[in-house]
């Protein structure tokens, strides 16, 4: 398989073998990737420097098994300018696309949300309402959508007014605030919020706890290492 002149940007890179790069891409038409910058350590690699997270960039590679060898790649913009909060936010959403999709399975839609996570996390937009979108986009592309709209047993219309315990497997069950833990219960207001991609601030909480559950379920025993970062 060729690939030519591909949107892509970098999750995730490492040194490999003397002079090479490993590399972790997503790409808007083939998803992620797995590619080897052969050289691209070198001090005349016309590489060295570019290929760094959150670039923006055409890359073109060839493949035959699971890892592909980086043929070609240019900068077309400027790199979003990221520090603080909003870079350790990307590198959160970073790790989340290497943790969640698998290689080679494309996610058009899923780059595109990207894309504009990073554009808006540069532009000083607040940070939260921006992951948690986020994060449901990427459960969502994974094959985890989440129910936000109608109760798992009874079937009925999510109420703004009504709390609900989310369970993983089947979405929300109508509890009242006496029957759990105010940390793992989340309000119909939240969930609509949630799928309207609108967050306003007063349901940050309950979606970040929520969103917190279902991504511990989902890795199992795999840590995000990015989340450590903030602490």
């Amino acid at each position: 398989m060729r690939a030519q002149l591909e949107p892509s940007f970098i999750l995730h890179s490492r040194p490999y073998h003397e002079s090479s790069v490993l590399l972790e891409a997503f790409s808007r038409e083939h998803g992620r990737i797995g590619l080897v910058a052969r050289g691209a350590r070198g001090a005349r690699s016309r590489w060295k420097n570019m290929l760094q997270p959150f670039r923006p960039l055409l890359l073109s590679w060839t493949q035959r098994g699971e890892l592909g060898t980086l043929t070609d790649a240019d900068q077309v913009a400027a790199p979003p300018a990221l520090a603080g909060e909003p870079l350790f936010c990307a590198l959160y959403g970073n790790e989340l696309l290497v943790r969640f999709l698998q290689r080679s399975d494309p996610h058009a839609g899923l780059f595109d949300q990207y894309r504009r996570m990073l554009a808006e996390l540069a532009d000083g937009r607040a940070a939260q309402p921006i992951l948690r979108l986020f994060e449901y986009h990427v459960l969502s592309a994974a094959g985890f959508g989440l129910q936000l709209e109608h109760d798992s047993v009874s079937g009925q219309e999510i109420r703004p007014d009504a709390w609900y315990l989310y369970q993983p497997e089947s979405g929300p069950v109508l509890r009242g605030r006496e029957n759990g833990p105010a940390d793992e219960l989340v309000s119909g207001a939240a969930l609509l919020a949630l799928k309207s991609g609108v967050i306003g601030e007063q349901h940050l909480r309950e979606l970040k706890n929520l969103m917190r559950k279902l991504i511990r379920y989902y890795l199992g025993d795999r840590v995000i290492n990015s989340q450590q970062l903030f602490s």
